[in-house]
């Protein structure tokens, strides 16, 4: 990682701070869910840097970002991403996202307003209207309002008894990340989201679903998402939940590996 680039952009008049493998290489881009960073996907980044120019931002109000007082909605987001994409010439990048970041990826694919190679969505937040309620009813936002009064080392104690399969490295650059989420962020969680139903109808690039167990896309879910749009494929990782990212980062490197390949040969 240490000789990974550290940079900013601007992004819709906001400082967007970005780590970046470089390389002359075809560019994916990683989008970190609610709480992360950019660094968070460095276990991801690593499979992949040999053959792509792995670009990870972080999204308003997170790690080195700017952190506006209001404007955390999807849209926003979304927004983001695509002046991103155009600020550092990214020619049709893969877009990768999970939980926040892959509800983020695919309302960016479905507006097509950047042009995509493809779209690998991990476990996106892709909620019904009553399950947007509960999570916006919920303790997450005060839960991360204790947490930022903790220290770091204490996190990473709690993180590993409450996540023993996943790497210190990992559980650290968590830790990072959480002390660096400003709590306006937060804001995300309010309804209504965008109709997630819509955005996966809208896109029209090759698309990989990778969920976990007990995911948030269900089997159910899944299933009728590849009735709307022909182009999405679904991959299911075992022995991980909605972090599947952390917890299963060998076996996801290597389903976006693949993915990215048949990409490829496309071509």
């Amino acid at each position: 990682m240490t000789a990974w680039t550290h940079a900013v952009c601007e992004s819709n008049g906001l400082r967007s701070h970005y780590l970046r493998t470089g390389g002359s290489k075809p560019p994916v881009v990683l989008l970190h869910g609610l709480m992360g960073s950019g660094a968070c996907w460095t276990s991801l980044a690593r499979v992949l840097e040999g053959d792509f120019d792995v670009v990870m931002p972080d999204a308003r109000g997170h790690g080195e970002s700017s952190a506006p007082t209001s404007g955390y909605r999807y849209d926003d987001l979304a927004s983001d991403v695509v002046d991103v994409i155009h600020s550092l010439n990214l020619v049709r990048p893969v877009l990768i996202g999970h939980s926040m970041g892959g509800m983020t990826a695919a309302l960016v694919a479905s507006r097509r307003t950047a042009p995509l190679r493809g779209l690998v969505l991990v476990d996106p937040t892709f909620l019904s209207p009553e399950r947007q309620r509960e999570v916006a009813d919920g303790d997450v936002a005060e839960q991360h309002r204790r947490a930022l009064g903790m220290q770091k080392s204490d996190l990473i104690a709690q993180a590993r008894k409450r996540h023993p399969g996943r790497s210190v490295e990992t559980i650290e650059l968590q830790a990072e990340a959480r002390l660096s989420t400003c709590m306006e962020a937060f804001e995300i969680l309010s309804p209504p989201n965008p109709d997630y139903r819509d955005a996966v109808s809208a896109i029209d690039v090759p698309t990989a679903l990778v969920t976990g167990d007990d995911p948030v896309v269900t089997t159910e879910m899944a299933s009728e998402l590849c009735g709307l749009n022909a182009r999405l494929r679904v991959e299911q990782i075992h022995g991980a939940g909605h972090g599947l990212p952390f917890e299963q980062p060998e076996r996801l490197g290597e389903v976006v590996s693949a993915f990215l390949r048949r990409l490829a040969q496309c071509a």
